[in-house]
Formats: C-alpha cells, structure tokens, sequence
C-alpha cells in the first residue's frame, strides 16, 4: 500500500457491501433505552407486491496519502435491488473503474473481504476479461 499510495495514476479502495430485507430477520445486538427497546417485526409476503424485497448498499471508501496519513477522499455509493451477487458486483466494479478512468487512474488496488461473490467464478473472470481488455 505505501508503494501504490505514491503512484499519481493509482487509486486504493476498500470495498464492501451490505444487504437488508423485509423478509429475512438480521442477526442484530444492540445497546438499548430499557423504556424504548428495538423491536425487530416479521413482515409477510403479499403476492403481486411493487416494494423490493431487499436491498444491497456497495460502497468504496477512496484513500490517498501515505498508510501512515491516509486522506480518505471519497466514499461511492450504489443502491441495488436484491442481495449482493456476482453480476451486481461485476456491474459495481465496472461502474468504480469507469469513474476512476475518468479521474485519470489507470490502476486500482482494491482491498475487499472474502465474501462468496468476491471470488466467484464469475467476478474472476471479469477481473481477468477487464484487465486484459485495458492492457491491450
């Protein structure tokens, strides 16, 4: 990281999603007002329902700087509809690297967690398609 952090055409992100749904209960502790707890309601499915089931947030925290300062730049987000999967994170990844493109960054180390969509077949492959694709 100190050595990608002093390249000018470089970009360090650290990656992550999270995902809610009405229907599935969280695994949720929290500190609470014994007057007021939190209350956790079950919602049933309705056929026909217009509403999204659930909902992933991607984001990426950019940082610049040194590992000893680190400037943290920016953070991008994208709502989807539908838990984090393969396809939507290829669709994220690519979103990220064209805005990075158009910020002038030809190389993006990315720091992400071993999620099951991380190193799908599928993400791996993209990965390997992009790349040879931007260095031809």
């Amino acid at each position: 990281m100190a050595w990608a952090s002093q390249q000018p055409t470089w970009a360090i992100g650290f990656q992550d999603e999270v995902w809610w749904s009405r229907f599935a209960l969280p695994r949720m502790h929290a500190w609470q007002d014994p007057q007021h707890p939190v209350r956790l309601v079950e919602q049933s499915f309705q056929k026909g329902d217009p509403d999204p089931k659930a909902l992933a947030c991607y984001g990426v925290l950019w940082q610049e700087g040194t590992p000893e300062e680190p400037k943290r730049e920016q953070m991008w987000l994208r709502f989807v509809s539908g838990r984090p999967v393969s396809a939507i994170t290829t669709q994220f990844l690519d979103w990220c690297c064209q805005g990075l493109l158009k910020g002038g960054k030809t190389h993006w180390l990315l720091i992400w967690d071993n999620a099951s969509w991380h190193k799908s077949q599928a993400v791996r492959t993209w990965i390997r398609q992009h790349n040879r694709a931007s260095s031809s």
